[in-house]
């Protein structure tokens, strides 16, 4: 199989400069580049690690309105996810910003320290902040 990578996750907003402060202020991302389209128009990359996120400025509105919870349970993306130290640290740092839409959940039960929460970023997208989460040792193969 030829070498492959997560490149970056590509997001309309209404209003691209609260995402894109939202994140970089919240979860460490900064700007990698930008790509004037004419008049007012751009796309922005933000990098975190090895992963960007896309923004551009939505010309349309949603047919299907924003769920809270831990995202949508009909096909396509849920919700973005990031690891932090502490669940608790870090909405308290959010402050008001933090739009908890679900949780904070302890899940010990799973995996001993594994907690999460739900939050919607500044245009009601979901993002899972979660702490203590390990992979699985020897996790079953994919079915052939």
């Amino acid at each position: 199989m030829a070498y492959s990578a997560l490149a970056h996750v590509a997001i309309n907003c209404k209003d691209p400069i609260t995402v894109e402060k939202f994140y970089t202020e919240y979860f460490g991302f900064t700007r990698a580049r930008v790509l004037p389209l004419g008049g007012d128009e751009q796309i922005v990359f933000i990098k975190l690690g090895n992963v960007y996120l896309e923004i551009f400025k939505a010309t349309e509105e949603s047919p299907i309105p924003k769920t809270g919870a831990d995202g949508p349970a009909y096909s396509g993306f849920r919700h973005l996810a990031f690891q932090v130290d502490d669940v608790d640290a870090k909405l308290k740092e959010m402050g008001d910003d933090a739009r908890i839409t679900q949780g904070p959940m302890d899940f010990d039960d799973f995996i001993l320290g594994w907690r999460t929460v739900w939050v919607a970023d500044p245009e009601g997208n979901i993002v899972e902040i979660s702490q203590g989460y390990v992979d699985e040792e020897n996790p079953p193969p994919l079915p052939e």
